[in-house]
């Protein structure tokens, strides 16, 4: 293999993994490990990616998310999988936070059956999805209604969240990253998933892997501040390992 189409498939490959170290790579391209050291550096300074200690990762940004039609059938199963595994984490008797999103909705979906539980929630979805559920007390917190997406958001929401205190809060987001953490690209959103962290003992995170490594804006909160990221089975063992070193359960599905 060409040098040049070498560096080309390096670039690819870590794209696709987010993170790779040394070794990886050389047993990836039957290289020696000096030789990738050598192709990490061209690579680096094109701009292409950023070397780590030991490896390389890409930043992909987060600008926007995608609107909810297309957010709702993108990694549906995967989802499916987070959701049902998310939910059997939520005992009888406890009162949880389930933020608003395409992955929280299926935690809603398999709780149905269950009994004896609160679900305090900022999304009429969920709160639609339960609202049969002769065993769940739905609490809504009220604020300013998306039409796109049927979330509520801003001042009463916020109102609402600083008043509670729950056991788990099942929190959904764009963006987590190993090093900068919760992540959103829109400033107005970054508020109530503040105080839906601060108002749980136990903060459990649900993104589908795709989510996994990248960057955006607005900081939320660091990976220091989540007890549980429940994720897809396309991780890194790179990634999964700083995760679990800032103290992070990771449950991949």
């Amino acid at each position: 293999m060409l040098a040049a189409e070498r560096k080309f498939r390096i670039v690819e490959y870590v794209k696709i993994h987010r993170v790779a170290t040394i070794a990886e790579l050389a047993q990836e391209f039957n290289v020696h490990e000096a030789t990738i050291r050598r192709d990490l550096e061209e690579i680096e300074q094109k701009g292409l990616a950023k070397r780590t200690h030991g490896g390389v990762t890409i930043d992909q940004w987060t600008h926007n998310e995608p609107s909810f039609n297309e957010r709702v059938v993108q990694q549906f199963d995967q989802k499916d999988r987070i959701g049902k595994m998310a939910a059997s984490m939520v005992e009888d008797g406890e009162h949880i936070i389930i933020d608003s999103g395409t992955t929280t909705l299926h935690i809603a979906k398999n709780l149905v059956q269950r009994s004896n539980i609160t679900v305090v929630t900022n999304d009429m979805n969920i709160a639609t999805e339960l609202r049969d559920a002769p065993g769940i007390k739905v609490i809504v917190t009220g604020g300013d209604l998306y039409p796109s997406s049927y979330m509520l958001n801003g001042m009463f929401t916020d109102h609402v969240l600083g008043s509670l205190h729950v056991q788990k809060a099942f929190i959904g987001i764009p963006v987590i990253h190993p090093k900068y953490g919760l992540m959103h690209p829109e400033a107005q959103l970054v508020p109530t998933k503040k105080g839906m962290i601060n108002a749980a003992e136990k903060i459990i995170v649900v993104a589908d892997d795709s989510k996994i490594g990248k960057v955006s804006l607005h900081t939320v909160a660091p990976c220091t501040s989540i007890n549980t990221l429940i994720t897809g089975s396309n991780v890194s063992e790179n990634v999964v390992r700083q995760f679990r070193d800032s103290g992070m359960d990771v449950i991949m599905v």
